[in-house]
Parts: structure tokens; sequence; C-alpha cells
């Protein structure tokens, strides 16, 4: 029976050949990807969340933790049975390779099926009629001087701390989780695209280390869940939140998820959602501008209010606490993730945001 189950189980291996056939077809063909994302990619999404929404920490979590036991626990065994040689080692380790093979067979398969496919779907400014071209550097500052008066107005309307750095105003981060959820719900009439029905983000417990790696949430799609680094400064957490669940509906590439993130904060009226998207996207703009006119640049950041200098200042000394190899190694490993999945830039393409600002921009002009 024991060998039966092991022959009949080689199946497994076509798991790995089917996910590969499904991202070249996506990558081949944008159409089939968009389809996919539009219609069965949110019956799968949304039912699992639906059971995972249930549980109120992040499975996602759990389940990291526990792969590394697991991986322990399979490596002694099989050192073990090495050791006792009931059969012959090649044999033995030949098993053990099988094992592992189909495991990340079938791992593979459920990434392209949950969110790989959906790497390849129409960019979000094509079906929301943005027009991305190239722009000048006036246009550029322009923005960039239109982000930081928003910023300066928002500010007076935000709650602060002790230290007179901005503090969020629900009385729990569930709650301002809840809002991130609700702020979805109402965008969708204005947005089809982004659609509702999907629970709020989670916390992760672990916050701390992840800020270590330099990571300020992660969708894991194994899940369906959106979970967000809570130990970070207060006004990156709505935006964080709201990039997360961007990519649980479907939108995987980065940039996209910046701007689809800043435009649910930017329409949720919650104040410090709206600051906190308006502050992502001056920053990124900002950053442009720095390579482009640092004059310019310099001259936009000094009038920024006191506020908004003091919650830049702190966002800065907290990751200044987390540089190190742990960050660089964790950097390069995100960067290789995303060319893996098309994202040719790397990790420059979190700066692509801008052409999409300013595609918003022009056509509010």
């Amino acid at each position: 029976m024991k060998k039966a189950w092991r022959q009949k189980r080689l199946f497994l291996f076509l798991f790995a050949p089917a996910a590969m056939i499904l991202s070249v077809l996506a990558a081949k063909n944008p159409a089939f990807a968009e389809w996919y994302a539009t219609t069965v990619y949110p019956v799968l999404s949304r039912g699992v969340n639906a059971v995972t929404s249930l549980i109120p920490f992040s499975l996602a979590e759990v389940l990291v933790l526990l792969l590394i036991p697991a991986l322990t626990a399979f490596l002694l065994l099989t050192i073990v049975r090495l050791i006792r040689g009931k059969e012959s080692r090649p044999v033995i380790a030949a098993k053990a390779f099988i094992d592992l093979v189909c495991a990340v067979s079938v791992l593979c398969f459920i990434f392209t099926v949950n969110c790989g496919i959906n790497y390849s779907r129409y960019p979000f400014a094509q079906t929301c009629g943005l027009t991305v071209q190239d722009s000048s550097k006036a246009e550029l500052t322009a923005l960039c001087e239109s982000l930081a008066q928003k910023v300066n107005g928002l500010r007076t309307g935000v709650q602060t701390d002790s230290r007179s750095v901005m503090k969020l105003s629900e009385p729990t981060l569930r709650d301002t989780a809840e809002e991130a959820r609700k702020a979805y719900n109402k965008i969708n009439a204005e947005y089809p695209l982004l659609k509702t029905g999907y629970g709020a983000p989670k916390l992760v417990f672990g916050s701390r280390f992840m800020s270590y790696t330099q990571t300020t949430g992660m969708f894991f799609p194994f899940t369906f869940e959106a979970n967000v680094n809570d130990d970070i400064p207060a006004y990156s957490i709505p935006v964080t939140m709201c990039h997360e669940l961007s990519h649980l509906r479907g939108y995987m590439r980065e940039d996209e998820a910046n701007f689809i993130g800043y435009l649910v904060c930017e329409n949720s009226g919650k104040a410090d959602f709206e600051y906190s998207g308006s502050m992502l996207a001056f920053v990124c703009t900002y950053n442009a501008l720095c390579g482009t006119d640092g004059e310019a640049a310099g001259k936009i950041y000094a009038a920024l209010s006191d506020g908004v200098q003091r919650d830049l200042a702190d966002n800065s000394a907290y990751w200044a606490k987390f540089e190190g190899p742990v960050a660089q190694v964790s950097t390069s490993v995100n960067d290789g993730y995303l060319k893996a999945n098309r994202q040719d830039d790397g990790v420059k393409s979190y700066g692509r945001m801008v052409d999409l600002l300013l595609a918003e921009y022009r056509s509010k002009k």
C-alpha cells in the first residue's frame, strides 16, 4: 500500500509544469490574465479570505513559524533513516528528494493560481482611464509642490502624541484595520475593479522582526491574508494596510499597489488615512525630484510644516535602527522576487508610482 501511494503521488510533479504553462500563457496574453483576475480570482480569493478572516490572528504568520520546525523534523527524520539503513541510502535520499520536489511543485501551482497570474493583467492605469506618459521636470516639480501643500493642510487635522508626532485616531490598531476595509468598500463605486467582500488586514505579532527585514507588510497568497507590520510609525500604517489590501484584490505590481493605496486613503473620508496616503505620494514624488533637481526639492522640503517634518524625521529615525545585514539580505531577496515576477526594475518599481501620480495630476487639471 505504501509503495503504491509513493508511485501514485508522482502525479504531483505535474503541478510544476502546469504552473509554468499558466504563467507563460498569462505573460503572453494579458487579456487572459485580466479575465482570470476579474472572474476566477475574486471567487477563489474571497472564498478563502472569508474563512481565514474568521481567525483573529495572522494564520500566515503561524504557518511561516511552523515551517522551520517542519523542515527541521523532515531533515532529522531523513538522517535517522539513512543511519538505520533499512533501505539503501541512495533510495532513502531519492525518496526524500522526491518528497521535497512534490511539495515545491504543489506550492508553485498554488502560488501561480492565487497571485502569480495577476502579475500579467492589464495595468491599473489602463483599466481606470489614466494616461501614463513621459513628464517634464516642471510637471514633477508642480506635483511635488501640490502634494507638499496638501500634506501641510492635512497635518492640521490629525491627532498627535506627547512628542507632537502624528498618531492614529482609532482606539486600537484593529479598529484602524477595520477602517481600511471600509475605505475599500467606499471606493468601489468609483473603481468597480477594487472589489468589495474582503476582510480587514491582519496585524503581525512579530512586527518588530519584520522591521529588521525592512518589511512594512506582506500579502500571503496561500491564505489570502493582507499582513501589516504594526510597529512602524503611525503615519505609514493606514496606507500600508490599503497597499496590502490591493494585493488581496489581485493587483500585484508594487507601483500599482502603492498608487491604489494612496487612492483609497484619499477617498476614505478619514483624516489620518488621507494624510497617510498623501505622505506616501509626497515622499515618492520628492525622492524622484531629488534625483532630477535637488535644489527645487530642497526648497519644497523647507516649506513643509514643522509637524510634517517631525513625522518624516521620526520615520527616518525609526528605520535607521534596523539597518544592517538582515535588511540588506531581505532587500536582495525582495528584488529577486520582483524580477522573477516580471517587475524588471526590481525594488526600483516602487518609484514608478510617480508616473501614476503624474497621470492623475494631469487628469485633474
